[in-house]
């Protein structure tokens, strides 16, 4: 079974899309917020740095090798910019980073902490991991779709 790390891990967002991956994928949690030490003791979740430390990706790499991880979902806003630019890093290890490339970061509207109703898809290399669509790209990243299914908005919990 693949394994996906998914951070800002102990927010309901994240928790949404664990459930909808549970019956295809080990999911590991990680965050930069405070983390009980029940759910540290689980060895489920992981602490990393804020996304805005310049060590910050490397940390996710080291935990991704250590813990044999497939993807890596980034949640936070912040943590966005940092994992595309090492997304080739990562890919050289055998780890995809769902989180558009660095190119077309900048291209997305990011939607904010999104009601769970939403038409939610987790792209890897245009295919959606939650479920069973194939799309005409090669996106990556949580994205909402909008009503003809051709335009995209990232999501993530806070900017």
């Amino acid at each position: 079974m693949k394994k996906i790390l998914i951070t800002f891990g102990t927010r309901p967002l994240a928790m949404r899309i664990a459930r909808k991956l549970s019956g295809s994928f080990e999911v590991l949690y990680a965050s930069s917020e405070e983390i009980p030490e029940l759910l540290l003791k689980s060895g489920n979740y992981a602490a990393i740095p804020k996304g805005l430390l310049p060590t910050f990706a490397h940390e996710v790499l080291k935990l991704s090798l250590d813990q044999k991880v497939d993807y890596v979902l980034p949640l936070g806003g912040f943590e966005l910019e940092p994992l595309a630019e090492a997304k080739v890093l990562f890919e050289e290890y055998q780890i995809s980073v769902l989180v558009p490339d660095k190119d077309f970061l900048e291209t997305f509207s990011i939607i904010e902490n999104p009601p769970a109703d939403l038409p939610y898809v987790l792209l890897s290399k245009g295919n959606n991991l939650l479920g069973e669509e194939i799309y005409e790209s090669t996106l990556d990243g949580l994205m909402i779709t909008s009503d003809s299914a051709e335009e995209f908005a990232l999501v993530c919990v806070s900017k």
